[in-house]
């Protein structure tokens, strides 16, 4: 797993996702980088990127609903923090992968660990 917050940047790798008109306020942009489904948001203007797989049943995390910073799977209610990936609520016990976005030139640029 993978979590920004406890990672040296200097491991990190930047890819540009897409403007950030692209992504207003309150929405979510999906994208697969390196083989790795992720799903990004824009909450209050700030961004935010997880795996979009949940660790309970591997299924799409990114659909689920979204309580402040936090996000609920739509199949069987595991709930994230979208800002650090942690697992908050059963049925999930393993927290997800967190990556860093930085916002540039008006774009928004995705962190990926480097291989």
């Amino acid at each position: 797993m993978f979590n920004y917050t406890q990672v040296d940047e200097s491991k990190i790798e930047y890819v540009e996702i897409a403007p950030v008109s692209e992504l207003p306020n309150g929405e979510r942009f999906f994208v697969e980088v390196s083989d790795k489904p992720i799903v990004i948001f824009n909450i209050a203007g700030q961004f935010f990127a997880i795996g979009d797989v949940c660790t309970h049943d591997n299924g799409p995390l990114g659909d689920g609903t979204l309580e402040g910073f936090n996000i609920v799977c739509p199949r069987h209610g595991a709930e994230f923090d979208v800002r650090t990936g942690k697992v908050l609520e059963l049925p999930a016990v393993v927290d997800i992968p967190a990556y860093p976005v930085q916002i540039r030139d008006g774009n928004i640029f995705l962190g990926i660990p480097k291989e």
